[in-house]
C-alpha cells in the first residue's frame, strides 16, 4: 500500500508541478509580450531556460525549507497528508487557470497540508508537528505583506525613472525600456524557477521519506539534487505550454502599462524573489507579486486606469486559495482514511 500511495503523490505531483509551470509563465511573461518588448515564442523560451536554471540552482533553498517546514510522520498516513494536498492543489490550480485568475501555488499546497493534517486530527492521530508555525509564517505573513510590499515599491519607483527620463526622446527610452525587459523577464524567471522548484522539491523529499527510500547521502544532498533536476524539466514543460488566459488577464483586463512601467514592475518582483530565496530562505509567490507590481507600477498612471473589481476578486481568490484546499485536502484524506 506504501507504494500504491507513493506513486500517486508522485503523479499528482508531477501534474501540480507542469501546471505551476504554466500558470506561472504568463505571470512572467505577460508585460513583455503586451508592451510587445518580446513576442511570445521569445518571451516564453526565455521563461523557460531561467525557469530550468533556477530550478536546478535550488537544492540549497529546498534543504533550508526542508528543514524549517514540519515533521513528516512516516509510512501510509504520512503520504495521504500529502495525497490530499496535492489533489486538493491541483484541483484549484486548475479551476483558477480556467477562470483566467492568477493565484498562489504554494499557498494552495500549504494549506492543503494544514487541511489533510486537520482531518487526520479528526481520525485520532496528532497533528503535524511545526505545522502551525509554519503556516504563520510561510502562508499568512507572506501573503499579507509581499503584495503590499511589492505594490508600494513599484508605485514609488515610477518616480525616479520617470525623472531621470523626462528629456528623453519617447520613442528613444521606450525601446531602451523594451529591451531592458528582455533581462527583467529572464530574472523573474529565474527567481521562479528557485523559488517554487525548491518548495515541491522539499515536499517530495517529505514523500520519499515517509516511504523510507534511501536518500543516497547521509543528509539527503544527492537526492535533493536529482529532485531539483526533475522538478525543473516538469517545470519548463509547463512553462512551454503557456498559460495565456492569467497573461490576458494581467496586461489586458487587469491594468495596460508602458514598457516603463513594465520594466519597472518585473525588476520589483524579481529582485523580491531573489532575496527572499537567496537572501532570506523565504517562499513567496511568484503570481502574488507579479500581479501587485504590475499594478503597483500601472495605478502611477492613476487608480482609475485599474480595474478595482477585478482586482478585489483576484484578492479575494488569493484569500480563499489556503482556505479552499485546505477543506479539499481534508475531504480527499477522510476519503483514502479506510485504506490506511
Amino acid at each position: 500500500m506504501t507504494i500504491v500511495f507513493l506513486s500517486l503523490v508522485l503523479l499528482l505531483a508531477a501534474g501540480f508541478t507542469v501546471l505551476n509551470g504554466l500558470r506561472d509563465a504568463a505571470s512572467t511573461v505577460a508585460v513583455a509580450v503586451r508592451t510587445r518588448a518580446l513576442t511570445p515564442t521569445i518571451a516564453i523560451l526565455l521563461a523557460a531556460i531561467f525557469n530550468f536554471i533556477g530550478a536546478a540552482l535550488s537544492t540549497g533553498f529546498a534543504a533550508s525549507l526542508r528543514d524549517q517546514l514540519f515533521i513528516m510522520r512516516p509510512g501510509v498516513e504520512g503520504l495521504a497528508i500529502l495525497l490530499g494536498a496535492f489533489c486538493a492543489a491541483l484541483a484549484w490550480g486548475l479551476w483558477q487557470w480556467r477562470i483566467g485568475y492568477p493565484s498562489s501555488s504554494t499557498h494552495a499546497l500549504i494549506g492543503g497540508i494544514a487541511g489533510a493534517s486537520g482531518a487526520a486530527v479528526l481520525k485520532g492521530h496528532p497533528p503535524l508537528e511545526g505545522l502551525m508555525p509554519m503556516v504563520l509564517t510561510l502562508v499568512v505573513l507572506p501573503l499579507l505583506l509581499s503584495p503590499v510590499i511589492a505594490f508600494v515599491v513599484a508605485y514609488l519607483l515610477v518616480f525616479p525613472v520617470a525623472w531621470l527620463t523626462r528629456y528623453a526622446q519617447h520613442g528613444s527610452v521606450q525601446r531602451k525600456f523594451r529591451q531592458a525587459q528582455a533581462v527583467t523577464t529572464s530574472a523573474l524567471a529565474l527567481g521562479h524557477g528557485l523559488q517554487d522548484s525548491a518548495r515541491i522539491v522539499a515536499v517530495l523529499a517529505f514523500a520519499l521519506a515517509a516511504a523510507e527510500l534511501p536518500s543516497g547521502t547521509e543528509d539527503g544532498s544527492q537526492l535533493m539534487a536529482w529532485l531539483a533536476i526533475g522538478v525543473g524539466l516538469l517545470l519548463t514543460a509547463g512553462t512551454l505550454l503557456g498559460g495565456w488566459r492569467i497573461a490576458y488577464t494581467l496586461s489586458s483586463k487587469l491594468i495596460r502599462v508602458d514598457p516603463m512601467r513594465g520594466m519597472v514592475s518585473q525588476a520589483v518582483s524579481s529582485v523580491i524573489l531573489l532575496v527572499g530565496a537567496i537572501g532570506m530562505h523565504l517562499p513567496l509567490a511568484t503570481t502574488q507579486l507579479s500581479t501587485a507590481g504590475i499594478t503597483g507600477a500601472g495605478a502611477h498612471q492613476g487608480f482609475a486606469r485599474i480595474n478595482l473589481w477585478l482586482g478585489g476578486k483576484i484578492f479575494g481568490a488569493w484569500l480563499l486559495t489556503p482556505v479552499a484546499c485546505g477543506l479539499g485536502a481534508a475531504v480527499v484524506y477522510l476519503a483514502v482514511s479506510p485504506l490506511l
